[in-house]
């Protein structure tokens, strides 16, 4: 038997984010999840490193890599949308929910188990949680700061709530990495040298 899963995965290259908004460079689901696993791993070692966390940083990358795959099938949603109410927030977790089960009766019954528990943040995981979804706001922070860098005004007022919302996390590691790595995604290749 064939199995569809990873080439459906494979077109998260075709989903693109923000939606609402003129874009300077578009951005697709699976660039995004790759960032947000790089942030969330590093997310994870500033809290284990200088804070004494015990966090497994391995696997909060791998959440990160597959927490937006339900958006193969329902696309990116708009965050106003997303969260406009709590009746549409729920019935948006149950359409993600659909969606990953989708995914997961692609694949052969010996893995289901496997990727099950990667598709939805489980009770072993809950530590990892925070990280990964601050990880995901602080992608979309940097989004914005590079459309901003790029002259598109189209971004500020979303920079604004994504930076509320990320320091909202209150997690020492976010604020670390405000301080001393945030800044950087404002210079120029050259400034990086």
């Amino acid at each position: 038997m064939n199995s569809h899963f990873f080439a459906t995965i494979s077109r998260m290259k075709y989903i693109n984010r923000w939606g609402l908004m003129r874009n300077t460079r578009q951005e697709n689901i699976m660039e995004h999840s790759l960032e947000v696993a790089i942030l969330a791993h590093a997310l994870c070692e500033i809290a284990n490193q200088r804070f004494g966390e015990h966090l497994n940083s391995e696997r909060a990358c791998l959440l990160g890599v597959y927490h937006d795959v339900s958006e193969i099938y329902t696309g990116d949603m708009p965050t106003p949308v997303k969260y406009f109410n709590p009746e549409i927030s729920h019935a948006y977790k149950l359409v993600e929910q659909v969606s990953n089960q989708k995914l997961l009766n692609q694949l052969p019954q010996d893995l289901q188990n496997v990727y099950a528990g990667i598709l939805q943040i489980g009770q072993e995981d809950q530590a990892l949680r925070p990280y990964v979804k601050a990880a995901d706001k602080l992608s979309a922070l940097i989004k914005c700061l590079e459309e901003e860098k790029l002259g598109n005004r189209e971004f500020a007022s979303a920079r604004q709530s994504l930076l509320k919302a990320v320091k909202a996390f209150d997690l020492p590691a976010v604020s670390v990495f405000l301080e001393e790595f945030l800044p950087s995604y404002s210079l120029t290749l050259d400034e990086l040298e």
